[in-house]
């Protein structure tokens, strides 16, 4: 008797599984209201058709192509920073990690769009900071915050697409 009265108590502790919140199924009362706008985005997702591919995913794509393949030209052309060349290993290395993280995008594989968003979140840190320390002419401050605004509205356009991605299909 006494172990019937604990798997009773066990089975009463689980909580129900939730169902996204509609007009038939209104919200369950323990639940948050950000919660349930949550539910409702999630619901409104389409996942991906074989062969698509987000518009943003495609944009970011594109950049890392050209920022990959253009670092790799200006090296070969002999560009110098602050009147010296840059290591090898690191324009090399950077230009890599961009051309595989496009390769990625243009295939729409989660993990490249994740990499491309934390690369993004780095380029606006550092601009962040280039600006509160070192910028001090108004091409400077023009610069980064220029910088600051394309990185930040392609790393949110690529949040929604990420969702898409990772999405399953719908049975």
């Amino acid at each position: 008797m006494a172990q019937r009265a604990r798997r009773k108590r066990r089975r009463s502790r689980r909580p129900a599984p939730q169902r996204a919140p509609t007009p038939e199924h209104p919200p369950a009362p323990g639940r948050s209201r950000s919660e349930a706008r949550n539910a409702q985005a999630r619901a409104r997702l389409e996942p991906l058709r074989p062969g698509e591919r987000p518009h943003a995913v495609t944009v970011a794509a594109v950049v890392a192509t050209v920022f990959g393949a253009g670092n790799l030209v200006a090296f070969a052309a002999g560009l110098t920073v602050n009147g010296a060349r840059p290591a090898v290993t690191l324009v090399v290395g950077q230009s890599v990690v961009l051309l595989v993280a496009a390769w990625g995008m243009w295939r729409a594989r989660y993990w490249a769009v994740l990499g491309m968003q934390a690369l993004l979140a780095l380029l606006i840190i550092s601009f962040a900071l280039f600006l509160l320390i070192a910028a001090s002419t108004a091409v400077q401050i023009l610069l980064a915050i220029g910088v600051i605004g394309a990185a930040g509205a392609l790393f949110w356009f690529l949040v929604k697409a990420m969702a898409r991605i990772q999405m399953p299909e719908r049975r």
